[in-house]
């Protein structure tokens, strides 16, 4: 009885074991041929496609289609920048003289006034000698022009205000002396080219003057090389490469705190490997109280000299530094020859007598004036376009 019992345990685990076995096996295999694995396709370094784009149509179906790889994108090229043709020289105070005018007013205007009073007592004319001093004419200048107008008011007796402008005007453009020479000296001298020093203290616009400059001499149909010779401002080499670049001069530049004696020397070099007309230098901004940086400006210009002779050293003056503009000029003198001062910033003040004042203490002429902020608004300097400007006359 045992052995049965035992016997039929045996048989129903028997049963259920290869009964478990078959109804498993074929559920494995159906699953299995529903869902085969497919291997995704490989490309060449063994990653599957980029893009693959999937799209369901309305009635449910589904469509694949594998785009076209995109075209390789070129790195995009720096665009140079566009060269300007500037105008010429010629003409340009005149074109300024408005902007002129407008900033003198109250110089010209003020003298005009008083000269043109019904009487001329001894009060006014001090008064008309301390508007000339406050334009900054200077103090024996002033004294001259008042002795000057009074000895003509005396003689011709008259003060219409035709007659009072006309004798301003005499006065006013022969101190400023027309006769001086105010020639940028720019033409190249056998192969080799004409060679242009700016300096002056920092912030009297003495970079910006060096671009405008290039953009003068381009202007007027000649060839130009910059050189970026302010190699302590870190600044001063960049802008000065945005000038040369709108009027395609070439600008030589070194790391910052290199020799600028030596950027002074390749760029001269660069100029008469080119043969361009005129090379124009900028020099780093002098603290004149410093002895020792106005030395290293006088070693610039003896460097440069070993290739060519330095035709101009262009001083620059901010026009509204008065009396501190003239201990500047004065204390460069010593150390360069300055042949030449470019009075910026005019556009902003009523202090246009300096350009008497600076004349009669170095003996130099102002050749070019600076009347605003734009590229073009450096001018060569007329004695006589100018007062009219003052004085506002046609």
């Amino acid at each position: 009885m045992e052995y049965t019992i035992v016997g039929i345990v045996i048989f129903v685990i028997a049963v259920l074991v290869v009964g478990g076995a078959f109804l498993i096996r074929p559920r494995h295999s159906v699953e299995t041929e529903e869902r085969p694995k497919v291997e995704e396709p490989q490309t060449q370094e063994g990653r599957p496609p980029a893009t693959v784009e999937e799209g369901a149509a309305e009635d449910g179906g589904a469509t694949a289609a594998v785009a076209e790889p995109a075209a390789p994108t070129a790195p995009a090229q720096p665009v140079a920048p566009q060269i300007e043709t500037p105008p010429p020289s010629a003409g340009r105070l005149v074109r300024l003289r408005a902007r002129l005018a407008q900033s003198q007013n109250a110089f010209g205007r003020g003298l005009l006034t008083l000269l043109s009073s019904d009487k001329l007592d001894e009060d006014v004319w001090e008064e008309i000698e301390e508007v000339l001093i406050t334009a900054d004419v200077g103090v024996t200048s002033a004294s001259q022009i008042v002795e000057g107008l009074r000895t003509k008011v005396k003689v011709l007796g008259t003060r219409t205000p035709g007659d009072v402008r006309s004798l301003l005007r005499e006065e006013l453009v022969a101190h400023i002396n027309p006769d001086l020479d105010r020639a940028v000296r720019t033409e190249p001298h056998g192969d080799r080219p004409a060679v242009i020093m700016v300096v002056g203290v920092n912030g009297v616009g003495k970079t910006t003057t060096t671009g405008k400059l290039a953009r003068v001499i381009i202007g007027d149909g000649h060839t130009a090389v910059l050189g970026a010779a302010d190699t302590f401002r870190a600044a001063a080499a960049e802008q000065l490469q945005t000038w040369g670049e709108r009027v395609g001069a070439p600008v030589i530049r070194k790391e910052e705190g290199a020799d600028p004696a030596s950027v002074a020397f390749d760029a001269v070099t660069r100029g008469i490997a080119d043969g361009v007309d005129t090379v124009i230098i900028d020099t780093a901004g002098r603290l004149h109280t410093k002895t020792g940086l106005m030395d290293e400006l006088g070693k610039v210009k003896r460097v440069v000299e070993k290739r060519s002779q330095v035709d101009e050293v262009l001083l620059v003056l901010d026009a509204t530094t008065g009396q501190n503009g003239l201990r500047q000029a004065r204390v460069f003198a010593e150390v360069v020859n300055i042949t030449g001062i470019v009075l910026t910033k005019l556009d902003g003040t009523a202090k246009g007598g300096i350009v008497i004042q600076v004349q009669r203490e170095l003996g130099v002429p102002v050749k070019l004036v600076g009347l605003g902020e734009g590229p073009d608004d450096l001018a060569p300097f007329d004695p006589e376009t100018f007062v009219d400007a003052i004085l506002e006359l046609s």
